[in-house]
């Protein structure tokens, strides 16, 4: 039996996403203490009162397509500006979280990889003159 990789991180990163996205609106999952600046710049986030939120509808949205496969080269690319601001709010604000940050980008930018060819058409043809 041949093991599919693809699939196996793709329904990892969708669980994460789930995961994170669903506790970002009812709690269910308290956050870990974090430093100062850390803490200034996430209680900004959420009082904001909409930004919280719309990260994790996006969260949600983006784990339900790639747990049902649909559009998923799409909302990889959708999720990864997400990702990526979680990857650097830990490398400069929180270093001791980065585990599971660095560990979602990863997953994100393993299925980019894997999911280069649906890409392509939007890198091509590029030149002025097209």
């Amino acid at each position: 039996m041949k093991i599919n990789s693809e699939k196996i991180v793709r329904i990892l990163l969708a669980v994460i996403l789930l995961t994170f996205g669903l506790n970002k609106i009812f709690n269910f999952m308290p956050f870990p203490p974090m430093p100062e600046d850390a803490q200034t710049f996430m209680s900004a986030l959420v009082e904001s009162g909409y930004i919280m939120y719309v990260v994790a509808i996006i969260e949600i949205i983006s784990g339900i397509f790639l747990l049902i496969d649909k559009f998923s080269s799409f909302w990889i690319i959708v999720i990864f500006p997400i990702l990526l601001n979680a990857f650097l709010f830990h490398l400069f604000l929180d270093i001791a979280g980065i585990a599971g940050a660095l560990f979602a980008i990863s997953l994100n930018v393993y299925l980019m990889i894997k999911y280069f060819n649906d890409y392509k058409g939007l890198i091509t043809n590029l030149s002025p003159n097209s």
